[in-house]
This record gives structure tokens, C-alpha cells and sequence, in this order.
């Protein structure tokens, strides 16, 4: 019955052995990226923007955490008042390290100074797909637009094979700010960003690329793959170090 019901325990062992295999095959590895999302109070927006860059401005700076700040958007498309941060840290001991500094240090002061402001809060944490590393930091103004799927169980190495082979259609009019999978959190989902001067030259860019061949496969089968996709519209914040 515990078998009908919940599935076999090799079973769930060989699922855990695959997932595993397959983050093998297709991440960079070099890197955790932690993603922080807050939804605020939309009569607290400005006090949010304040506080949050009080406290990611100082753990960015301070030498004795191993950690780097990649960016901090906020939406205009999508789920409004909104802040995406984006963290990399030097793999997960570098994430264990740097947690738990935080939380014995004047940082978690100025991070609870941000908790008055949120009606909700969530992390996950991702790896880079080795295909794609992450930008560095520049200044470029404009607009991100970060992509997410949620993917069908079991479906992401045939996923990222997938979108390898179609991907360099795209990059012949735009390059890829970059893409990163979950290993911890919400489960099965796939990130990636990209930046444009404007979404009129957005929608001109993509048009280009659906032109060649390749790419339409591409979508219609990584389509096939995922159960949602959402498409963001983000504004990179002043301190943002991807801008």
C-alpha cells in the first residue's frame, strides 16, 4: 500500500539520482544564486526602496561576506510592487557562510528594518546552466525582462537540450544576461533574463529571431515541456550593478 500510494522508495531514489545526474550534466557549478523576491505594501513602496537599499548595499560592500550582489529590479509588468534581488554566492558553502554572518552581524538589523514594508517574502536557490554564464556587471540602461517555466517533472536536461540548440538564434540580435535552473525551493523551474533598450526594440528583436530556423522549434518544444511561463518586465534599481 505505501508503495501504491506514495511510490516505491527506489523508485523515489533513482528520481533523486536522475535530478542530480542531469544538474551535473548542464550547470556551470560555479555558483549559487539566490533569488529574493518581496512583494510590498503598495503605500510602502518608497520606504522599501530606502530600507532595501540600506541593506543590500552593505552586505554587497562588506569583505567579510562571500557573497556579490548581481542586481535589484523592480516590476512594471507583472505582479505589481514587486522587487526582485538577485545574490550570487561562492557555491553553497560560500551561501552557509554568508547566512549565518548575516544573522550574528548589525546586517540582520538592517534586513528587519525591510519586514514592515512586505505583505510577502520567498528565496530559491539556482545554479548558472553552464551554456550561459552570468553577465557581469554594466550599466546599459533600458529594460530586463526575466522568463520563468515551471517545468514538467523530469523534463529539464531534455529541456535545456532543447533550448541549447535554438538559443543561438537569439543571441545574433541580443545576448542572454543569463539563465539559471532551481535546486532549492520551488522546484522544477527554469529562469532566464534578457536586456533591451525598450520593449519596442524587444518586440522587434524577437520577430528577427522567430525568422530563422531553429528558434520556432525551439519554443513549440520547450512549450511542451513546461506546465507555466511567466514573462516580467524589470527596471533595474540605482544600486543595481546590473543596469
Amino acid at each position: 500500500i505505501q508503495s501504491i500510494l506514495h511510490g516505491s522508495l527506489e523508485a523515489k531514489q533513482e528520481g533523486d539520482v536522475q535530478v542530480q545526474q542531469h544538474s551535473k550534466v548542464i550547470a556551470r557549478g560555479k555558483y549559487v544564486h539566490g533569488f529574493e523576491v518581496h512583494k510590498v505594501k503598495p503605500d510602502a513602496v518608497e520606504d522599501y526602496r530606502k530600507a532595501a537599499e540600506i541593506y543590500y548595499t552593505a552586505i554587497k560592500d562588506d569583505p567579510e561576506l562571500h557573497v556579490k550582489l548581481t542586481g535589484s529590479w523592480e516590476t512594471i509588468v507583472g505582479e505589481q510592487d514587486t522587487f526582485f534581488h538577485i545574490l550570487e554566492y561562492e557555491n553553497y558553502s560560500g551561501y552557509d557562510m554568508t547566512t549565518k554572518k548575516i544573522r550574528n552581524s548589525d546586517h540582520i538589523k538592517a534586513y528587519q528594518k525591510m519586514l514592515p514594508y512586505l505583505v510577502s517574502r520567498s528565496s530559491q536557490l539556482n545554479q548558472e546552466f553552464a551554456i550561459l554564464p552570468t553577465a557581469p556587471p554594466h550599466s546599459e540602461g533600458g529594460v530586463f525582462e526575466l522568463r520563468t517555466y515551471q517545468l514538467n517533472p523530469g523534463t529539464l536536461l531534455q529541456w535545456e537540450q532543447t533550448w541549447r540548440k535554438g538559443i543561438e538564434a537569439r543571441r545574433r540580435f541580443v545576448e542572454p544576461v543569463g539563465a539559471w535552473f532551481s535546486q532549492v525551493g520551488r522546484l522544477h523551474q527554469v529562469h532566464h533574463m534578457w536586456q533591451y533598450p525598450d520593449l519596442q526594440t524587444r518586440k522587434e528583436t524577437r520577430e528577427k529571431a522567430w525568422k530563422l530556423d531553429g528558434w520556432a522549434e525551439t519554443v513549440s518544444k520547450t512549450a511542451e515541456y513546461s506546465r507555466l511561463m511567466d514573462s516580467i518586465v524589470l527596471l533595474p534599481l540605482p544600486y543595481s550593478p546590473l543596469k
